[in-house]
């Protein structure tokens, strides 16, 4: 090839739908042009990727940067910080903000907020209430918003549709794929005397996998009877995971590296505030179904549930503290070592973090390393040992529930539409994310 490109990523080894070998990656106009042999190319550019693997962009598609409102525990530029730093090309965000984003005035005051100060792509979600069902079909519809989201559980205030009636409207007047937070919100009521002050351990008797599974079933039936599409986060039960195995026709799944690597009751005891969490970690044998489900393709997404809190707040004595772990910059590192422990194929994270978004989401141009999509990579060095620390986590949290961990598997760079946004642990430049496009949405 003679061509001259922008960049050039030299010498990986690129794993993608075509399968992995050696190859070199050509971008023009933030879009990769070519993937082959380009050692007779130039570029204004050049990365040399010797001895590393060139994935597609891993995209998260849930995290809470908790800006506006919330931005002593996380903002825009420090969340988009720490998924850059962890080889994630673009988050979507959630809605339970403050104000809440659950209309198109909040929507727009996001994207301003994140326009020059995000380092990745992004999306953000439409909080689907009762108050703005019947309006949800324009406001799934406007420039930078990747869904609707609804809370059937763990919220408060509007964001709460804990009623059929409430979740049935909100399906009725949604066309894309809405997505969920499956817990039933009367039997966690019913069971919040469970608690046991100060003990952690009794998290996951309070939200038990009924509540998990009540809900999704309910969830289920009023998307079967509305004709409409589901997106079911964060899902932590083997007997959820059965039930939905025989609905994919209209629900996707989500799985999070937390509740495919921690396991109750050990975490609690070992990490106490710190590994509570909606739903929360759950026992072996539930850790074991969600193993299973990506096994058998079940499961469709990885997401991080990025949510975090400061250290003195998870402090308070069980049940007074908060729930949410971040994650954001340890979902590639920890998948990674799943990689290398042979739980976990390649190529099936590849299709859980990028392939997946596309097909659950419909994004545009993203989510495949293919010619004509974004050039949008993570490059990985699958061989590379590294222990995860509180003191290297660029959220303003400032812990991670894997401190101490040694991850097999490390990000090396970021490159988010052909320009490098981290490499070597490093940020480069300035933050340059834009808002991620959607097939459904597309302007004429």
């Amino acid at each position: 090839m003679t061509q001259t490109y922008d960049l050039i990523v030299r010498g990986g080894e690129v794993a993608n739908h075509a399968g992995q070998g050696m190859a070199d990656v050509g971008v023009i106009d933030g879009k990769i042009a070519f993937i082959g042999d380009l050692s007779q190319a130039s570029a204004g550019e050049t990365f040399d990727a010797s001895g590393l693997t060139v994935l597609p962009g891993v995209i998260d598609t849930q995290v809470h940067f908790r800006e506006p409102g919330l931005e002593w525990k996380e903002d825009l530029e420090t969340g988009s910080r720490a998924a850059a730093l962890g080889g994630v090309v673009a988050v979507f965000e959630m809605p339970n903000t403050e104000p809440t984003t659950t209309d198109p005035e909040a929507l727009a005051d996001k994207l301003a907020r994140a326009n020059n100060r995000m380092w990745t792509d992004h999306a953000f979600y439409v909080g689907g209430t009762h108050d703005n069902a019947r309006f949800l079909g324009e406001l799934e519809r406007l420039p930078g918003c990747c869904g609707i989201k609804v809370f059937m559980g763990a919220s408060t205030g509007t964001l709460l549709v804990a009623d059929d009636d409430g979740v049935r409207e909100v399906l009725k007047h949604t066309n894309r794929r809405a997505t969920f937070h499956s817990e039933d919100e009367y039997r966690l009521v019913e069971r919040r005397p469970l608690a046991r002050a100060g003990d952690w351990t009794s998290h996951p008797e309070v939200r038990d996998a009924e509540s998990a599974i009540m809900s999704t079933r309910r969830l289920v039936r009023l998307a079967q009877e509305t004709g409409k599409r589901i997106h079911v986060l964060h899902v932590t039960t083997a007997e959820e995971i059965e039930f939905l195995a025989d609905h994919k026709d209209v629900a996707t799944v989500e799985v999070t590296p937390q509740h495919l690597t921690l396991t109750a009751p050990e975490a609690y005891e070992r990490l106490k505030g710190l590994a509570q969490m909606n739903p929360p970690i759950r026992s072996a044998e539930h850790v074991a179904g969600l193993w299973r489900a990506i096994e058998m393709g079940v499961a469709d997404v990885l997401g991080s549930d990025h949510a975090p809190h400061t250290l003195e707040e998870k402090a308070r004595p069980y049940p007074a503290s908060p729930s949410g772990m971040p994650g954001v910059q340890t979902l590639v590192p920890v998948m990674l070592t799943h990689v290398a422990d042979g739980r976990l194929s390649l190529e099936r994270f590849i299709d859980l973090t990028s392939a997946g978004a596309n097909r659950v989401f419909g994004t545009a141009n993203k989510g495949r390393m293919a010619e004509g999509y974004d050039a949008d990579l993570t490059i990985v060095d699958l061989k590379a040992k590294k222990t995860i620390v509180h003191a290297e986590m660029a959220s303003r949290c400032g812990w991670t529930p894997f401190d101490g961990m040694e991850a097999t598997g490390w990000p090396m760079a970021t490159i988010v539409r052909g320009r490098v946004v981290m490499r070597d642990g490093e940020l480069i430049g300035t933050a340059h994310g834009q808002a991620v496009r959607f097939q459904e949405t597309l302007k004429a």
